[in-house]
């Protein structure tokens, strides 16, 4: 009976979106947005910025405004005036904004360091040089003249990405300017005499809802942003000189540890200070290719990650980049499933890669010689992240080739060789654009692998599926294939999404991140969008997923559908509801029926000096700890941001879980986690910084104090020091409990762009 219920559900659901497809599939045209062209003023000489457009030049450049409205409603009007002006010299290009605002003493603008500004007023330009809508930079300033930098293409934009470029701002009594002054040294463009590029100038503007202002008619029906820009023409005589970056750095660093980790009297064993030296150089030929290498290169984090409530988690958990020569170009890398995930390449001793960019084409390639080598050993119920002093050498080939109006064709190469053992994955990728709002999307890959051949470093009898290899290091060798596949509608009122997916047992990436394997997905999901945009309801959604999961035997192990609430309410407030009314999953061969969970989240931006956000999950879960059990508890997470000025802020984040036995309410884990980032700007440049943050689930307070100077986004110096205090005994509750420092880090580093 279970299996007939399913294809009926599955029929009504295909056939749902099928009428969908066929009615919409002739009625929505290719709706060309609004041509707009703007040709810049060219200027003999550059000048330094004042935060005012009071140059004589600026006089001189013809105006344009930003008359439309993209969020919440693409049919309404900019509710404020802002006037644009762009100049250029032979090195830079210049783009001035005046923001007029009735109410200047609502303007939300604070001191933070870059990238950090997004519920401030801003105003930026996003600026496709290759015109081709696949790609494109983001340049965005806020009213004091903090910076923020991005990539951007067809479906993400990537705020790793830094670039060299200045800008400076004034508040007004009318408003504000912000001006920017951005080197063609700093983004890439076609090898062309006149070059005639994609731009579109924007404008947030937060007031009772969070208004985003474009000098485009954008259109939310076309889910091509890039698509909808306007034209920046006739830029000539651009000085086109090959570009040299060197960026050296020293380090050093005292360590310390606990001498036996079963001792809370050991004492700590401190060791000597160590020094360190490297450097990278980045030498670009022409004004659309890279080739940059690092020896001894220095990848500690400054950013630290965030902890995870991981206790009922059984897979590897994902952690975003945040190295500085892996950050750079990754979005040339980057493919619908995660087949090359830098952090595999984990303490590198020297590392190069190239680049080359073109209206339609892409290259990168990659290589590294990494001197301590993770590994991920995926499975379908559960995944390993092993930590090893393995030595390997790893190179990535990229290439994607554009056409048309939205669509591409890419493959992917990524080789990892380590003693007698290696990886090899090749896949290609596509993304097609069948007709207005439609899109067929995918991925195919192939895997070789050989193991290392070392039972002592991971031994496990699992074996991956039926056939007969085991999860241990014994130098099996062995293939696997992945296939993912989309077709889906994008659009204003009406989306939807079919998608299969398959991952035999023995696909292996070990450059990337594929933490589950032995799967086949067959899921649909469709949602609808509403506008009110008044006081109460600015716009929501309604969407529904569905999603049945086999091995690659075909055996049943997972069924759930979701359904979610969306609602942007006025005050810049945020409401979720979210329920699973369906969710079965057969886990180490029990069957488990009737999971159910719902989920509330509110987030409030009402206010610039306070904003919070809290989220409760209740519901039933597997405990996947030991043998298996039903359980039913509830995850609680909180964060609040107080800025009492603007170069102060402080950020708590709380999360708790707790899953208790439905059959005896025998307590199978219950634990929170505090983190606390207290960040104080001297200047746009200078700020101290200290993170206090305590897991009870391993009994670990840690501390974070960073001191930090950033001339630019890579001429910078810092000192700070990482501290670990644990609770070496828990039922301790009179006075202090059992404290005692475990491990602790102090580190300095300087490094200097110098750029030619």
């Amino acid at each position: 009976m279970p299996f007939v219920t399913d294809r009926s559900l599955a029929s009504a659901l295909f056939f749902t979106f099928l009428a969908g497809f066929l009615s919409d599939l002739n009625a929505q045209g290719s709706d060309s947005p609004d041509q707009f062209s703007y040709e810049p003023y060219q200027i003999e000489e550059d000048f330094d910025l004042s935060g005012l457009m009071d140059h004589p030049y600026w006089g001189q450049a013809p105006a344009t405004q930003l008359y439309h409205q993209r969020q919440p409603n693409d049919e309404r009007p900019a509710p404020v005036a802002t006037e644009v002006k762009v100049l250029y010299s032979k090195t830079h290009l210049y783009i001035g904004f005046k923001s007029e605002d009735p109410e200047p003493d609502k303007i939300r603008a604070n001191i933070t360091d870059r990238d950090g500004f997004f519920g401030d007023d801003y105003v930026g330009v996003i600026l496709d040089t290759y015109a081709n809508n696949q790609e494109a930079y983001e340049f965005v300033v806020n009213p004091l003249g903090v910076q923020m930098d991005a990539t951007r293409t067809a479906s993400s934009e990537d705020f790793n990405f830094d670039a060299l470029w200045y800008s400076a701002a004034n508040i007004t009594d009318d408003g504000y300017t912000a001006v920017m002054k951005v080197p063609f040294k700093s983004f890439s463009f076609p090898d062309r005499d006149i070059q005639n590029w994609s731009i579109q100038f924007i404008r947030n503007y937060p007031r009772e809802n969070r208004y985003q202002l474009s000098w485009t008619n954008v259109k939310l029906d076309n889910p091509c942003l890039l698509c909808q820009s306007g034209s920046l023409k006739n830029i000539e005589g651009i000085e086109s000189s090959k570009t040299i970056e060197i960026l050296p750095y020293a380090a050093a660093t005292q360590s310390a540890a606990i001498n036996d980790p079963t001792d809370r009297n050991s004492g700590l064993n401190n060791q000597p200070p160590e020094a360190k030296i490297g450097g990278s150089i980045s030498y670009s030929p022409s004004t659309s290719s890279t080739l940059e290498a690092v020896v001894n290169p220095d990848f500690s984090q400054v950013e630290t990650d965030a902890a995870q409530i991981s206790v009922n988690q059984t897979f590897a958990l994902y952690f975003s980049e945040k190295r500085p020569f892996f950050v750079k170009g990754s979005d040339l890398f980057s493919t619908r499933e995660d087949l090359y995930y830098s952090r595999t390449i984990n303490n590198p001793l020297a590392a190069a890669k190239y680049t080359q960019k073109s209206d339609s084409y892409s290259i990168a390639f990659l290589s590294a010689y990494d001197r301590n080598t993770p590994f991920i050993v995926p499975g379908r119920e559960r995944s390993l992240l092993i930590q090893t002093e393995e030595r390997s050498y790893s190179t990535i080939l990229r290439a994607k080739y554009n056409f048309g109006n939205e669509s591409q064709f890419g493959g992917l190469l990524t080789t990892r060789n380590y003693g007698s053992g290696f990886n090899y994955v090749g896949s290609i990728d596509w993304d097609l654009l069948l007709s207005s709002n439609y899109y067929f999307r995918g991925q195919a890959g192939y895997s070789k692998t050989r193991e290392l051949t070392n039972a002592a470093l991971h031994e496990d009898t699992r074996t991956f599926g039926n056939t007969g290899y085991t999860a241990t290091f014994d130098g099996e060798e062995y293939s696997g294939t992945l296939i993912n596949t989309e077709f889906a509608r994008e659009a204003k009122y009406y989306d939807f999404s079919f998608e299969y997916k398959a991952f035999s047992p023995t696909f292996q990436t070990q450059n990337g991140f594929i933490n589950r394997t032995n799967r086949r997905e067959i899921g649909a999901s469709q949602s609808i969008t509403y506008y009110p945009d008044n006081r109460i309801l600015s716009q929501g959604s309604l969407s529904t997923t569905g999603t049945w999961r086999y091995d690659s035997q075909g055996n049943f192990y997972e069924r759930y559908v979701f359904v979610r609430l969306n609602n942007s309410l006025g005050g810049q407030n945020n409401l979720n509801l979210n329920f699973l009314p369906l969710n079965d999953e057969r886990f180490r061969g029990i069957m488990f029926r009737n999971l159910y969970r719902g989920t509330i989240s509110f987030s409030s931006n009402t206010w610039d000096i306070f904003s919070f956000g809290t989220r409760l999950e209740i519901g039933r879960n597997i405990n996947r700890a030991g043998t298996p059990r039903l359980g039913k508890g509830y995850n609680f997470s909180a964060d609040a941001t107080l800025k009492p000025t603007p170069r102060f802020r402080m950020t708590l984040d709380y999360s708790y879980s707790k899953l208790s036995a439905v059959d005896s309410g025998e307590t199978f884990y219950s634990g929170d986690i505090y983190r606390l980032n207290t960040r104080y700007n001297f200047t746009k440049k200078l700020f101290l910084r200290f993170i206090t943050e305590y897991d009870s689930f391993n009994e670990q307070i840690q501390f974070y104090p960073l001191f930090y100077y950033k001339a630019n986004a890579f001429t910078k110096f810092y000192f700070g020091m990482t501290n670990y205090i644990t609770d070496f005994d828990t039922s301790i509750n009179n006075g202090f409990r059992d404290y005692r420092q475990t491990n602790r880090e102090f580190f300095i580093k300087f490094q200097y762009l110098i750029r030619s």
